[in-house]
């Protein structure tokens, strides 16, 4: 097995890293598309008054749970990071699959969520409120499992206190995955 780290993990042709230049590149084309879909919902729900009534079938409790669950998440990210700093891929580890665990929370629990109002007959076809929620939750949960996957695959690198600066990146991901839920919970659970 060659030691010789791949060109794209230490080079850095513009004074940042490969991969941290990278994931900025693709958290800045996830901010366009999101950006768009929730100016989308807001100019929408700003035209159509009937919104308001639609989303008060949305279970703001549920909501506020995944909430807690994706910020405490964050703060396992964050744990996680800063033990690989400190060189402790063990601890890193732990953390990474703390905040997998709490991915996994998030998606069983919107799958319950969505389980319950589709058996209610609110379904992405129900209205233009309805299409507007599945479409942005649901692609919301796509990057969260986007963003559990790639934790578990880097986390046998990092138990084993190899490429550990992983754990950075993978935790930028996360936090923009987070900071778009804070986003998507008052338009879609809140403001009714």
């Amino acid at each position: 097995m060659s030691t010789t780290k791949p060109i794209a993990t230490t080079r850095s042709a513009t004074g940042i890293p490969t991969g941290r230049l990278a994931v900025w590149w693709v958290i800045a084309s996830e901010i366009v598309i999101f950006g768009g879909l929730l100016g989308s919902y807001i100019m929408h729900r700003l035209g159509h008054t009937e919104f308001g009534g639609y989303a008060a079938h949305t279970n703001t409790y549920i909501g506020a749970f995944n909430t807690f669950v994706l910020l405490t998440s964050s703060l396992s990210a964050v744990l996680a990071h800063n033990a690989a700093e400190k060189g402790d891929g063990k601890t890193a580890h732990k953390f990474l699959w703390g905040t997998f665990f709490g991915g996994l929370v998030f998606v069983c629990v919107k799958s319950v969520e969505w389980t319950i109002e589709i058996s209610h007959g609110y379904t992405i076809t129900s209205n233009a409120f309805w299409s507007f929620y599945y479409t942005a939750a649901g692609l919301h949960a796509c990057h969260v499992i986007g963003g559990m996957v790639i934790m578990a695959i880097i986390s046998v690198d990092v138990k084993n206190n190899r490429e550990l600066q992983r754990v950075e990146l993978i935790g930028n991901y996360w936090h923009f995955v987070d900071i778009v839920w804070i986003f998507l919970f008052p338009l879609l659970y809140i403001a009714k």
